[in-house]
């Protein structure tokens, strides 16, 4: 009780900030809530998880530089939480996204032959699998639910009108939906960067940590390319996004799943390193 409690009065605060939102615009919204979560972020995630994963990303740096990744990080994810309100907006423009490496997004579209797309928590990351569809790829992408169940069904109702209309529930029951899309001819889209309860452990920067297999499953089942995606912020909020070839699996390779997993974190460990303020450090990704 107490925690439905909590959730209840935490979606209030959170509806309310969405509808002054609104009222005052993006630009504003962005300015507003980038410098709130720079100021009280620790106080709702430990400072000591993002202190520990910056540790294992980049030992060698100083405190100067570290803190200039944290608050880049807070302003990025302050800014992500208030663009939800405008996924709408971002359905019907363009202007606020450039398209790098977009010949291997149009050829994926033409072909019309189902790849996984892989990426992690960078910049704001919804922004993909809607780039994605409106590219005409068919596309369906898993998703985890948030815990708060007075926020989930609006976070649900905006991936689906405004991001993809096809939304895979993380679990079991996810792993066979997205078997079923495939052999529809869609492409599964999945962020593989945060901690999961099971699965094997896999080198990730020095440490072993829980990943899915997932991708590497529905790769060597179905003989689909896995296509690493990377999104970044610039000062201006203009985003870059970046369609990456496709991650190169050798034929011998093809039915190791711990193998291919190995890759794909290798690569997410290149795109993280690329700035790490672009990317949510709060999650334990190691426990």
């Amino acid at each position: 009780m107490r925690k439905k409690f909590f959730y209840f009065f935490q979606s209030v605060i959170i509806y309310v900030f969405y509808f002054l939102s609104k009222i005052i615009g993006l630009k504003l919204s962005r300015f507003f809530f980038s410098l709130i979560f720079k100021k009280i972020g620790n106080l709702f995630k430990s400072k000591k998880i993002i202190y520990d994963n910056l540790n294992r990303i980049k030992p060698e740096i100083s405190q100067l530089e570290r803190d200039k990744i944290i608050n880049k990080m807070w302003s990025n994810y302050g800014k992500t939480f208030i663009e939800y309100i405008y996924l709408g907006s971002f359905k019907k423009k363009s202007n606020h996204i450039i398209i790098k490496n977009r010949g291997v997004m149009d050829e994926i579209a033409k072909k019309n032959k189902p790849v996984i797309f892989i990426s992690g928590h960078f910049a704001n990351y919804e922004l993909m699998s809607m780039e994605l569809t409106k590219a005409n790829i068919k596309l369906a992408t898993i998703y985890r639910p948030l815990n708060n169940m007075f926020l989930n069904p609006y976070m649900e109702y905006l991936r689906k009108t405004y991001v993809c209309k096809n939304q895979i529930k993380k679990g079991l029951n996810g792993v066979k939906e997205s078997l079923e899309y495939i052999k529809k001819g869609y492409s599964v889209a999945l962020m593989v960067d945060q901690r999961v309860s099971e699965g094997p452990r896999i080198s990730f920067f020095n440490g072993e940590a829980h990943t899915t297999t997932l991708p590497a499953q529905l790769s060597s089942r179905f003989g689909c390319d896995i296509v690493p995606i990377y999104i970044s912020r610039d000062k201006n909020d203009i985003f870059e996004m970046e369609i990456l070839d496709p991650i190169n699996i050798l034929e011998s390779e093809k039915k190791n799943k711990e193998l291919i997993t190995k890759k794909i974190n290798q690569t997410i460990e290149k795109l993280i390193l690329r700035d790490p303020g672009q990317w949510i450090l709060t999650h334990n990704r190691w426990k």
